[in-house]
C-alpha cells in the first residue's frame, strides 16, 4: 500500500469516526470464511457496519479525530475489526448472541456516547445500556401515567369534581 492509499485510508477511518457514535473494536481472528459471513450477516440484520482494518491506520485516525478515544488505542494489537452502529447496544447484543456457538468475536474496547470500555468482560454491562429509543420510551411511559389516572378518574366517577376527587384518593391510598 502506497502513502497516497494509506492517508485515503487514514481521511476514510476519520470521517466514519467522526459520523458514528458507537463504536466498537472486537477480534474476530481465526472465524472460518462461513462463519465470518454468518457474523456480518447479523451485523447488517442489526444495521450494523463492520469493517477489518489495520491497527496503524486506525490508531493514526483517532488521532487526527476530533474524539478523546482514551484508552481505546492501546486495544490496537493483533487484528482489529471495527463495528459502526447508531444504537449503542446493538453490537454488543450481536457479540453475545454470536458467542453461543463461538469464542468470537472478543470485545477489545468501545466507544459509546463519549464514553470508553475496555476488555471483553465489559460486554454484559454494554449489552445492559438502553438505547436513546428504549430511554425517550421510558420516559413517555412515565410522563403519560398521570395523564391515564386523571382520564380514567373522569371515565369512571361521572364527571363531577366530588367523583374525580374519591376516585384518585381511592387510588393514591
Amino acid at each position: 500500500m502506497t502513502r497516497e492509499e494509506k492517508s485515503v485510508v487514514i481521511e476514510e477511518l476519520t470521517a466514519q469516526l467522526a459520523d458514528n457514535t458507537n463504536i466498537y473494536l472486537t477480534d474476530i481472528s481465526g472465524l472460518d470464511a462461513a462463519t465470518t459471513s454468518n457474523l456480518r450477516r447479523a451485523c447488517f440484520k442489526s444495521n450494523i457496519k463492520l469493517a477489518v482494518v489495520k491497527n496503524t491506520l486506525l490508531e493514526k485516525a483517532m488521532e487526527a479525530s476530533d474524539k478523546d478515544f482514551g484508552e481505546l488505542p492501546t486495544t490496537l494489537k493483533g487484528n482489529t475489526s471495527v463495528m459502526y452502529s447508531e444504537t449503542g447496544n446493538a453490537p454488543a447484543k450481536v457479540i453475545k448472541e454470536f458467542r453461543k456457538k463461538s469464542e468470537k468475536p472478543l470485545l477489545k474496547g468501545a466507544f459509546i456516547e463519549e464514553a470508553i470500555y475496555v476488555g471483553d468482560d465489559l460486554l454484559d454491562t454494554l449489552v445492559d445500556i438502553k438505547s436513546r429509543e428504549e430511554l425517550i420510551g421510558e420516559i413517555v411511559t412515565l410522563l403519560q401515567s398521570p395523564a391515564k389516572n386523571v382520564i380514567s378518574a373522569l371515565k369512571s366517577s361521572g364527571g363531577t369534581i366530588a367523583g374525580i376527587v374519591k376516585t384518585l384518593s381511592e387510588r393514591e391510598g
